[in-house]
């Protein structure tokens, strides 16, 4: 009985230690499930703290990075402005001539006509006082003249508004075609392009940002004269004349890239008769900082800017050019689209 009794004891102690040692084992396991999970939970607290580092060191340098486009399409702007203001300076001072010149006739006229009075003349004094009348329309009509080149030129250069005003096409191409041409004639005075303009006045006004627009019309002119002033330095064709042209055409339901129907739409193209644009790097030319001129002469920023205004306008340009023959950049501008 004795025997059996520590037998019966030895299986209970046994038995108790097995327990234990299960109890052990689950109690290490889960000691060890929550080491795992607490080193799981601080590297997702550590991984989560990097992400926000990381996010936070990207939107700071992607900020910096419009800060630094802000700045450059600034610059590019100004840059043109430059261009311009010497052809500014040249279309202010006609109209103003003109101002002077009928204010000084006027003086005399008024001058003419006391006299006149005084003698009882009043039929000269009628003819008289219908002259001072049409030269003060002129002298209205130029000082008008002047007042739309100086907002053209403050519009060209503060930022845009983003909203879309009706514009007269025809006109805003024409007169920075002009405006282009004399800064250039001002900064070189060897400098003689023949101008060459096709308007399609069926166009009526259409709603685009105008500054934006002037800006590309006016990248793309100033890339003519360059190209067809280069081509006259190194030409040993002495009858070779440079000449831009720029034409506009109204276009109904004109067909897109890939056949579809796109509505009705606006062309503007500007062909010189340049060296052309070789092959290998016309696609190329709307990238950002791509630059044929040598360095200190461009930004690289024009054509890229003008790629960015047409297509937030809703639409296309492209270029086509030949080896000595020149270059079109046609650029196409959908009509009631809206940004």
């Amino acid at each position: 009985m004795e025997i059996e009794q520590s037998q019966k004891d030895l299986a209970t102690k046994t038995e108790l230690l097995q327990r234990e040692k299960k109890i052990a084992e689950e109690r290490n396991l889960m000691y060890s499930i929550i080491v795992v999970i607490s080193l799981i939970l601080i590297f997702l607290f550590w991984n989560n703290r990097q992400k926000q580092k990381a996010k936070r060191k990207i939107e700071e340098a992607f900020a910096k990075l419009k800060e630094t486009q802000a700045q450059l399409i600034q610059s590019e702007k100004m840059a043109s402005l430059g261009e311009l203001t010497a052809g500014i300076a040249h279309e202010i001072q006609n109209p103003l001539n003109f101002v002077n010149n009928f204010s000084e006739v006027n003086k005399e006229l008024l001058t003419e006509m006391k006299e006149e009075l005084e003698k009882g003349n009043l039929e000269d004094v009628k003819a008289i006082a219908d002259d001072v009348i049409s030269n003060e329309e002129k002298i209205n009509h130029h000082g008008k003249r002047a007042d739309a080149i100086v907002k053209g030129m403050l519009q060209h250069s503060r930022a845009s508004s983003a909203e879309k005003e009706p514009t007269d096409i025809n006109k805003l191409a024409d007169e920075y075609l002009r405006l282009a041409y004399h800064g250039l004639r001002a900064k070189d005075k060897a400098f003689n392009a023949e101008l060459v303009t096709d308007f399609d006045e069926s166009i009526s006004k259409i709603d685009v940002i105008p500054q934006d627009i002037g800006r590309v019309i006016l990248n793309l002119i100033t890339n003519a004269f360059y190209a067809t002033n280069e081509r006259k330095k190194t030409s040993e064709d002495s009858a070779f004349k440079p000449t831009v042209s720029i034409a506009t055409k109204m276009m109904d339901n004109h067909l897109g890239t890939g056949g579809e129907r796109k509505g009705n739409a606006v062309q503007i193209s500007v062909k010189d008769n340049g060296n052309g644009i070789p092959k290998d790097i016309v696609d190329k030319i709307f990238q950002p900082f791509f630059t044929t001129k040598p360095t200190g002469s461009g930004t690289g920023l024009g054509l890229s800017l003008s790629y960015d205004i047409i297509k937030t306008h809703g639409g296309e340009i492209a270029v086509e050019s030949t080896a000595s023959k020149g270059t079109t950049f046609t650029i196409i501008l959908p009509i009631n689209q809206e940004i």
